[in-house]
C-alpha cells in the first residue's frame, strides 16, 4: 500500500492542472470490480483499497489532495468492464484506472486505456502478460505475483512431496487458469508427477459438477483447483459428494479463510 501511495503521488506531481481527474484538492481514480455475480467474493478487493484511501485522506491525502476512488460493478463480465471503463474515462474523467479486477477484464480494457494514454495501475491479476508485455502497453502495470510462478511452486511441491502423483486440474478457461496450468507443467517437468486430466470451465458457468465428476473418473489422487472462489468451493463440495478424497491444491486467489469456511460448510 505504501508503494501504491507513492505511485499515485508521483503521478499527481507530474500532472498539470489540465489533466483529467486532478485538481488542487482531489485526485479521482476509477476502477471496476465484481460487486455482484459469480466472483462477488472479490468485492472485498475494491472495498479494502477504498478503506486504505480513506485512511490516507484522514492523514492529509497525497500532497494535500484527497483520493476519491469510484468503482463500478462489472459482474466479472469483460463486456461490462469495457463499458464501465469508458464511462469512467470519458464521462467521469478519472486520472487513472486502478485495481480493476480480473484477467480477461483487464485484457479487454488494456488496449483502450493505452490508446487513450490513461494510466492503468495495478491491474488485479497475476497473468504473465501484465508484466511481459510492458513494451506494447506502457500505461499498464500489474500487481499480483505471477500465476505462472505460482503454478510452478505447486508443481515443484508435488514433485518433492508426492512423487508419482496423478493430478487432475479444474481451471478457468482464460489466461488466469492457463497461466497456472503452464506453471504447474513446468514445475513437474523433471519428475514422475503427471497431469492425467484437465477440465476447463467458463466464467459464465452455473456450476462445475460435471467437470469434477470427469476429473474423479481419471483416477487422480491430486486435485488442483485453478478457479475463482465460487467454483473452487464447488470443487471441494462436489468432490466430497462423490466420496473423492484427493489431496487438493487450491490457488491463492481462492484460499482466503472465509472462502475455505464456505467450502467446509458446503456452500456454493
Amino acid at each position: 500500500m505504501l508503494v501504491l501511495a507513492g505511485a499515485i503521488a508521483t503521478g499527481a506531481l507530474a500532472a498539470v492542472a489540465a489533466d483529467p481527474g486532478v485538481s488542487g484538492t482531489k485526485i479521482l481514480l476509477g476502477g471496476t470490480a465484481p460487486l455482484s455475480g459469480s466472483a462477488s467474493a472479490y468485492a472485498s478487493v475494491s472495498r479494502g483499497a477504498n478503506a486504505y484511501f480513506q485512511y490516507v485522506n484522514a492523514r492529509g491525502g497525497v500532497n494535500g489532495r484527497t483520493l476519491e476512488y469510484r468503482v463500478i460493478d462489472d459482474g466479472y463480465d469483460a463486456a461490462r468492464t469495457v463499458q464501465a471503463t469508458r464511462q469512467l474515462v470519458e464521462q467521469d474523467k478519472v486520472f487513472a484506472i486502478f485495481n480493476s479486477l480480473g484477467t480477461e477484464q483487464n485484457e479487454a480494457i488494456r488496449p483502450y486505456l493505452n490508446q487513450q494514454k490513461v494510466p492503468h495501475l495495478f491491474a488485479a491479476s497475476g497473468a504473465t502478460t501484465f508484466g511481459a508485455d510492458f513494451g506494447r502497453y506502457p500505461y499498464t502495470i500489474g500487481f499480483q505475483p505471477s500465476y505462472r510462478a505460482e503454478g510452478w511452486i505447486y508443481g515443484t511441491y508435488l514433485a518433492r512431496t508426492k512423487p508419482g502423483a496423478k493430478v487432475a486440474v479444474l481451471f478457468q478457461n482464460d489466461a488466469y487458469g492457463k497461466d497456472l496450468m503452464a506453471g504447474l507443467k513446468q514445475g513437474i517437468a523433471r519428475s514422475k508427477v503427471r497431469i492425467v486430466a484437465a477440465q476447463p470451465y467458463e466464467v459464465t458457468a452455473t456450476d462445475v459438477q460435471s467437470q469434477v465428476a470427469k476429473l474423479k473418473g481419471s483416477g487422480a489422487n491430486v486435485l488442483a483447483l485453478f478457479a475463482t472462489p465460487r467454483f473452487a468451493i464447488q470443487g471441494y463440495v462436489f468432490a466430497n459428494r462423490l466420496a473423492w478424497r484427493p489431496l487438493i491444491v487450491n490457488n491463492a486467489v481462492s484460499s482466503a479463510s472465509n472462502i475455505m469456511t464456505l467450502a467446509s460448510e458446503g456452500g456454493t
